[in-house]
């Protein structure tokens, strides 16, 4: 569904990476690792069509990123939910309001009602769906974004160091969550540097362990 292709990125003139290769099948679960500075959310970008390599080849869904205007590009990304670092909310509107806002813009709104309700109950944010995001702990605001992310019912599920910012409870919580995403086929890519948590996912998944280090993005050890 997205495939990089012997992909080259850099900044100032000096490369992060090149011939940097990655497939997301359907179904596939991987775990993107490496020291900071590497390149992870470079490489994450990259896949959803934030940043065009700059050699190489991006394909979102068979189609070369390079060559999609601006409407095809959000087109593809519907396909794709983003759970950010720093998740951002508009502070003004509700929790319920900021998840369903995905649908708002593509003006599909009247389909939220229905999903709206079930997805709160999936994430346990059924409570706190009339509060402010400021309201709002850690742990809540990254299953809100998660919430977020996945309303648009995405093929793609990418998160960028989804459990960095909330204790271990929470954080098994996070990814029990993305696990059962990618049971009903959608594929997972998640960026981070926990292998405690990488671990702690053996028995319940499939995934690959990748690392990018020094510009080469490589399998870490056995797959999962």
């Amino acid at each position: 569904m997205i495939e990089l292709d012997k992909v080259s990125y850099g900044y100032g003139g000096t490369a992060l990476f090149s011939q940097l290769s990655l497939s997301l099948a359907p179904g596939s679960f991987h775990f993107l690792t490496g020291p900071s500075g590497a390149g992870k959310t470079t490489l994450l970008r990259l896949c959803y069509a934030d940043l065009l390599a700059m050699g190489g080849q991006v394909r979102l869904f068979g189609q070369d990123a390079a060559q999609l205007d601006r409407d095809a590009v959000a087109l593809a990304r519907r396909r794709i939910g983003v759970v950010h670092q720093d998740c951002q909310f508009l502070d003004h509107l509700s929790v319920a309001e900021n998840i369903a806002l995905p649908l708002t813009v593509a003006n599909r709104a009247n389909e939220a009602a229905g999903n709206l309700e079930e997805l709160l109950t999936w994430v346990g944010l059924g409570p706190q769906a009339g509060q402010l995001p400021p309201e709002l702990s850690g742990g809540e605001r990254q299953r809100a974004a998660l919430a977020r992310a996945v309303i648009m019912s995405p093929d793609v599920i990418i998160a960028d160091e989804p459990t960095g910012n909330v204790d271990w409870d929470m954080a098994q919580r996070l990814l029990t969550l993305l696990v059962e995403l990618n049971k009903m086929g959608k594929a997972v890519l998640i960026a981070t540097h926990d292998m405690n948590m990488i671990r702690s996912l053996k028995s319940d998944v499939q995934a690959s362990v990748l690392r990018l280090k020094d510009g080469q993005l490589t399998q870490a050890g056995a797959a999962l």
